[in-house]
């Protein structure tokens, strides 16, 4: 098994090449409902085609139940080039034996400060495995954030698309303003889309209204909360964002053109 490690603090852009006209980000897994017909369970994942290479984003507690929502939504897991890891929680990282037993041939992207047993785990399942430690891409529209927070360390998913950046959190534990700040000062774009799990179920309505017009004064222009987002977080942006507001949970397909 080999590992990587990216010790790089420069941003440096692979060659583009033409992808697919329509970017499709598939919720798999989700404690919020969309599709009756699939199963929900606190935890988040999903998947992003239409770039060079297919990238599952987290592989949750239930890895049946993960795989099940899979099969139903003609998922095939052999076709899965990347398997990105936000942080070590397992609600985000629980399911990763099981993926790995359909896929062994997937580059899996987890943080340096990862624990030594799932680093075992990973490396003795998949031919390579990256340890991201600075922004870099992934492929040539896809990057990670790098490792970010003190107290939980966690990468996010950046997305370069025609209408701006997309940026999917797992739940972001460094804060999702500050996630968001960082990434439209390293990649210098506008920032067309945030979405997944954004820490917030606990929050004051006072912090929250801060946080809306945060996102507003950095130029967000869609949101798609969910996970551990909390109901507040999920209504107070969507009285805000109002038709920029997406309703993320399991099935929805979110389609950029």
């Amino acid at each position: 098994m080999t590992k990587n490690e990216n010790p790089s603090q420069s941003l440096e852009k692979p060659d583009l090449r033409t992808d697919a006209n329509t970017i499709n980000i598939t919720i798999i897994y989700d404690n919020y409902p969309f599709d009756g017909l699939l199963k929900t369970e606190w935890g988040f994942s999903c998947l992003v085609e239409g770039f060079e290479r297919k990238v599952l984003f987290d592989t949750p507690g239930d890895g049946a139940m993960l795989l099940t929502n899979m099969r139903k939504l003609k998922i095939d897991p052999k076709e899965i080039d990347m398997i990105f890891l936000s942080h070590e929680h397992q609600d985000h990282t629980g399911g990763i034996q099981d993926i790995l037993a359909q896929n062994n041939r997937a580059i899996v992207y987890l943080l340096k400060s990862f624990s030594k047993g799932i680093k075992n785990l990973v490396n003795d399942s998949v031919a390579e495995t990256v340890e991201v430690t600075s922004p870099t891409y992934l492929c040539s529209r896809i990057a990670t954030t790098g490792e970010l927070g003190v107290a939980i360390k966690e990468q996010s998913l950046v997305l370069e698309t025609e209408k701006g950046l997309v940026i999917i959190t797992g739940c972001a534990h460094p804060g999702i303003v500050n996630i968001i700040g960082k990434v439209k000062r390293d990649f210098g774009q506008d920032i067309y889309l945030v979405l997944g799990g954004f820490h917030l179920g606990i929050t004051s309505d006072t912090k929250l209204k801060q946080i809306v017009k945060q996102f507003r004064k950095i130029g967000v222009e869609k949101v798609g909360p969910c996970h551990c987002s909390g109901e507040r977080c999920r209504k107070l942006f969507l009285d805000e964002y109002e038709t920029d507001f997406i309703e993320v949970g399991v099935g929805k397909i979110i389609e950029i053109e």
